[in-house]
């Protein structure tokens, strides 16, 4: 069974950046707790060309709970095939009095569970 079986690939992608961004800015748990239920042990995760691991997740999740951005997903469009996905959305954030958005073409693997086990994303940021 795939990550993707009986739901649409937009709905997917839209359910787990909105979930994990939920949940590492709100939850009262341990930034490392809600990482590991999103991702994989060994997730690899490089955007525009740099790499973070499980640790570098954890560690940029830490000062994001302090800020508590707001954001918003708009998925443009997204294929799923086995255990990929791509997808390109646009984050809308409001973080300390400041408006931008986030436009992201990602491409990322997925276990059966839902969980992030690879992701590549190309990301170019829009003034609000």
């Amino acid at each position: 069974m795939r990550a993707f079986d009986g739901t649409d690939p937009k709905q997917f992608i839209f359910d787990f950046v909105t979930s994990f961004g939920r949940e590492v800015l709100h939850s009262e748990e341990e930034a490392a707790t809600v990482v590991d239920r999103y991702h994989t042990p060994d997730v690899v995760q490089v955007a525009d060309g740099h790499r973070m691991d499980r640790a570098k997740l954890i560690a940029h999740a830490r000062p994001l709970r302090k800020r508590k951005p707001s954001s918003r997903v708009e998925v443009h469009e997204a294929v799923a095939q086995a255990d990929g996905l791509a997808a390109r959305y646009t984050m809308h954030v409001e973080d300390r009095g400041r408006r931008f958005a986030i436009d992201v073409h990602f491409f990322g693997r997925f276990t059966p569970d839902g969980r992030m086990r690879e992701a590549h994303m190309l990301t170019r940021t829009v003034p609000g």
